[in-house]
């Protein structure tokens, strides 16, 4: 409405026509009118009231316009809730103080008051504050100086509140002690006892009367701290000043001690205030008994309920649940059970802190049909506890009474109360339903979990446990549902949840139902995260993988089964190397025998696999390979069929890898038949490879045995007739040296 005050002057002339508006204190259309000056020539407002009508209506000005659009909005809002929207919208500046001064016909306290008490932001409110005193709209009077402080003191800003406080007299405003007391009150919740303790003293410096109502301020404040020796030294100073304690002030003292477990000194003052003649009310009372309760003196606590009732002083709802608190604490679950009732008979009603006290009891003591009673009386009245996690304890110990009907109904009270099922309290229920083998039922918990994303409910506390998801992945794991399970853990991680035993069931479930890939993203998921993998679970999903014709993936299995430190048995190297050996992948499966040889794992049940492997790498060339595999063998105390692989290479013309392989054999002085000699040779003499028939019969002779093979004389004619002489001449030298020794074997 800023603009109205900003129009030209001869505007508003024309703008009295048509605002005729109520004059209530506060409306900012006010300013409308009393800001409109009345003119001095009566013609002149005659003309202006009742324009001629035989002259053309002039059209409506701007300002008209303006002012019906905002009309119907501002109709009925006061002009301090106007004021408080702008400035929760608008940050403090120079344009919003000029708007605000424009809108405001005519300051007055009231107005300042209810600005305060209605604005959102405090840093606004105190610039509001300053600034229409400093603006000279207004004298800031003891009613909007306490508002001030109140709302500084609230908001913590404690050095502004004080400012405020110390400045009054400055301005005409006098001090009273209710200030000073909310100053106190302020820093004690903030505490800074030691500020509250300076304010209270500048009281008496500064002139303040210091009454009784100080001192109650000053004692909560230093007894919520625990100083209690404070409060004394504070309280006699108190009395050696005249001032005389009420029953208030001996309720916060005995409170105080009480909170300091002090029990001593709180009985010493009760004596006092019984000496003084104050008669202790229901308050006092409660004080006492919920003293003796800390100190878990149940029969002390008894005897002032009793006098209390005694002296027709009515118990209310916090004597009875203080009562059942005690009770409960030291195990006297009926008494309180007793109290209870006595209190309902009374017509006192139970209210949320009643039920959280008795119930959880109740369930400790494992009296489950109360509890359950008691629970129906919260429902049929609505009242829910003030701790949820009372619904978990119901859960547990009805779960473990084997009432599970009960248990779940206990989930259709929570309902009906409106407090929100976690994942803890499905936790609890299928964990139960797991041990008593109904998982049907435990199913149905968990597909309403899975559905409405309970579990990744981030403002929820109650997590669901190991003991309660560990049983029913696994079952679903061995029941062809893993699908399921990883939807439910895939849940539980995202809230940062990496259970062993869960991940290990998920790969061996996805393994059993002939999904290897899955299991193996699962297994990754593991390595990534540091989380342990089981021997079980590795061998499951190579043999899936297997089974899937798949020897490639249970090969790179087989190898982070390795890396893991985990040794595969003897039938897991065999089922791996003979799928790959069976897929054509003759290097690989000789890699992974490798493995095998070197870990020493059932090498002597596997050495007919080990010559085929040997025998197809020989077959197709791979003789450095398949010689260090040999190598291996002997070196871990093994030792393969090199004569069944000469003879085999030496019908099926390999003479290269025959001749190879026998250069090996006599280097490493293997014992070999001369059967193996004799087809080796005949061999490279039948392929035309005399020179290297001569090389070979050479080092058989050279090891004192080969002298009597029966095709060394076509032997010496083939190299006599290939131009060989030499080598022919020595051999012939060789084999007339060496007649007369002859042995069935010859040791190398």
């Amino acid at each position: 409405m800023s603009f109205i005050t900003r129009s030209k002057p001869h505007q508003w002339n024309q703008a009295r026509v048509f605002l005729s508006l109520p004059r209530s204190s506060h409306s900012p259309f006010r300013l409308l009118t009393s800001t409109i000056e009345p003119t001095d020539n009566p013609s002149e407002t005659q003309q202006t009231q009742s324009p001629d009508p035989t002259k053309s209506r002039p059209s409506p000005p701007p300002l008209r316009e303006r002012f019906q659009r905002g009309k119907n909005r501002q109709r009925h809002e006061k002009l301090e809730d106007t004021i408080c929207r702008m400035m929760d919208n608008r940050e403090w500046t120079t344009r919003l103080q000029n708007s605000i001064r424009d809108l405001v016909p005519e300051w007055d306290h009231s107005l300042v008051y209810n600005v305060l008490h209605g604005a959102r932001k405090l840093d606004h409110a105190l610039q509001f504050f300053r600034w229409s005193e400093r603006s000279g709209l207004i004298r800031h009077d003891r009613d909007t100086h306490m508002k001030m402080i109140e709302m500084l003191g609230q908001g913590q800003k404690l050095n502004h509140a004080r400012c405020i406080l110390l400045d009054m007299p400055e301005k005409g405003v006098p001090w009273d002690e209710d200030m000073f007391k909310v100053l106190i009150d302020s820093y004690g919740k903030a505490g800074i006892v030691q500020e509250s303790v300076k304010i209270f003293g500048k009281m008496k410096e500064l002139g303040v009367e210091r009454t009784v109502k100080s001192y109650d301020a000053l004692f909560k404040v230093i007894l919520r701290r625990g100083r209690y020796m404070m409060a004394k030294r504070y309280f006699n100073k108190m009395v050696g000043e005249g001032v005389e304690p009420t029953r208030h002030t001996y309720n916060l003292m005995l409170w105080g001690f009480f909170l300091c477990l002090r029990l001593e000194t709180a009985l010493r003052f009760w004596e006092d205030m019984i000496g003084r003649g104050i008669k202790p009310d229901v308050v006092t009372y409660n004080t006492m008994i919920n003293g003796f309760v800390r100190f878990k003196k149940m029969d002390e606590a008894e005897k002032f309920f009793v006098e209390m009732k005694g002296k027709g002083i009515e118990a209310s709802v916090v004597s009875y649940t203080t009562m059942i608190k005690g009770y409960v604490s030291v195990g006297r679950v009926d008494d309180g059970l007793r109290i209870f009732e006595e209190m309902r008979s009374f017509g006192i009603e139970a209210n949320a802190t009643t039920y959280s006290t008795l119930l959880p009891g109740l369930c400790d003591a494992g009296k489950m049909v109360e509890a359950r009673n008691v629970l129906k009386s919260m429902m049929a009245k609505h009242i829910a506890p003030n701790d949820n996690e009372i619904f978990l304890k119901l859960l547990v110990a009805q779960s473990k009474g084997g009432d599970m009907a009960a248990a779940t109904e206990v989930l259709k009270a929570m309902a009906t109360l409106n407090v929100p099922a976690e994942a803890g309290h499905y936790g609890v229920l299928i964990e139960n339903q797991c041990k008593a083998n109904a998982y049907n039922r435990a199913i149905k918990l968990l597909d309403i979990l899975l559905e409405k994303e309970i579990i990744l409910r981030h403002q929820d506390t109650l997590e669901m446990e190991p003991s309660a998801y560990n049983p029913i992945i696994e079952y679903l794991c061995n029941s062809g549902q893993t699908s399921k399970a990883e939807v439910l853990f895939r849940q539980l991680m995202k809230r940062g949840v990496q259970d062993q035993d869960a991940l290990n069931n998920l790969i061996r479930g996805h393994a059993k139902e002939g999904n290897p890939d899955a299991s193996y993203e699962i297994l990754k998921i593991m390595s990534r995260r540091g989380v342990p993998r089981e021997a079980n679970a590795y061998e499951l999903l190579i043999k899936s993988y297997i089974s899937k014709g798949e020897p490639g993936d249970a090969k790179t299995a087989l190898d982070s089964m390795i890396e893991d430190g985990h040794v595969p048995d003897s039938s897991l190297f065999r089922s791996v190397i003979e799928s790959l050996f069976e897929d054509g992948r003759v290097q690989t499966a000789s890699r992974v025998m490798m493995i095998m040889i070197d870990k020493n794992v059932g090498v002597e049940e596997n050495m007919d696999l080990v010559g085929k492997i040997l025998e197809a790498l020989l077959m197709r060339g791979h003789v450095e390979e398949a010689l260090g595999r040999i190598d291996l063998l002997n070196q871990n105390g093994h030792t393969a069929d090199v004569d069944r692989l000469l003879s085999v290479l030496s019908e099926k013309g390999k003479t290269i890898a025959a001749l190879k392989l026998l250069d090996f054999g006599l280097e490493r002085d293997l014992s070999l038949e001369f059967s193996s000699y004799d087809k080796v040779l005949d061999a490279l003499l039948g392929a035309g490879k005399t020179l290297n028939a001569y090389s070979v019969l050479c080092k058989i002779m050279g090891k004192g045995s080969g002298s009597d093979w029966k095709s060394c004389d076509d032997l010496i004619k083939s190299l006599n007739q290939e131009g060989n002489t030499k080598q022919a001449d020595v051999l012939s030298r060789m084999i007339k040296k060496g007649q007369g020794s002859k042995k069935d074997n010859v040791s190398l």
